[in-house]
């Protein structure tokens, strides 16, 4: 029985991926080269762009791999084989260059993995999360880097250099909000003990800084559309694969 979902009827591409037929076959084309189209033992029921499609559908709706197999026309354990296989060719975000303006924002709220507790800890909003860290070009709204997944209970502060994500704002003005404290990130004037309001100077440059966080913050609404990153089951370096993909998918989607 023919799957419900085929990327032999493209109208199921968009919904599904976010992207159009023309980006959906750009993304194919690298998974084929890195080996995505390799078959070993039995052949694979699913061509290279239905096994695509299908991890994003995963992604997208965030429904058990169970849930997903009938939309394809297979067996519940095939979805799974996929997703392994297929994780490590996708490739990952596409470099953005230097950006002139970068945006470091912690996501922790909103990527909780519960089955897996080693890459998760109870935040202060009491749930399990994860802290994931975000470098976004404020002027393309593109993801230009992506830190490693740390406990949700992790300092801002801390979980900044030990994500990984100071090395890609080296050298570029990087803005953040009022949690980053001595970090050498460009954060909003505050006014100090005694002081009863800011300067003329301050007050503009905080302007400045809110319109380039809100450019930021629209970008990262758009990764929110993702459903696995509001529930993820994913375990292990799971989270990462798929934030990595993800955001190539986004790219891809803004760039044309």
């Amino acid at each position: 029985m023919g799957g419900v979902i085929s990327t032999d009827d493209p109208k199921w591409i968009e919904p599904f991926s976010g992207l159009s037929e023309v980006q959906f076959a750009r993304l194919v084309a690298p998974v084929r080269r890195r080996g995505g189209d390799v078959q070993r033992g039995r052949p694979w029921r699913l061509s290279l762009e239905d096994r695509v499609l299908l991890v994003a559908t995963y992604w997208r709706t965030n429904l058990t791999l169970r849930q997903v197999a009938p939309l394809f026309g297979v067996s519940k354990s095939a979805p799974t084989a996929f997703s392994i296989t297929l994780h490590p060719c996708l490739p990952s975000r596409r470099p953005a260059g230097r950006a002139r303006t970068l945006s470091t924002s912690s996501t922790a709220p909103w990527c909780p993995p519960p089955h897996d507790r080693t890459i998760a800890a109870s935040s202060k909003n009491h749930r399990y999360s994860t802290n994931l860290h975000v470098v976004i070009d404020a002027n393309s709204r593109l993801v230009v880097a992506i830190g490693l997944p740390l406990p949700g209970s992790r300092n801002d502060c801390r979980a900044f250099t030990e994500s990984g994500i100071d090395r890609a704002c080296s050298g570029a003005p990087t803005i953040a909000d009022g949690g980053y404290q001595g970090t050498g990130l460009l954060i909003t004037h505050r006014k100090r003990r005694g002081q009863t309001h800011l300067s003329t100077q301050q007050e503009a440059e905080n302007a400045v800084h809110r319109k380039a966080r809100a450019r930021v913050e629209h970008a990262l609404s758009r990764l929110k559309n993702w459903k696995i990153l509001r529930d993820c089951r994913l375990k292990g370096d799971g989270v990462h694969q798929a934030m990595l993909g993800i955001t190539r998918l986004h790219n891809m989607a803004l760039t044309g």
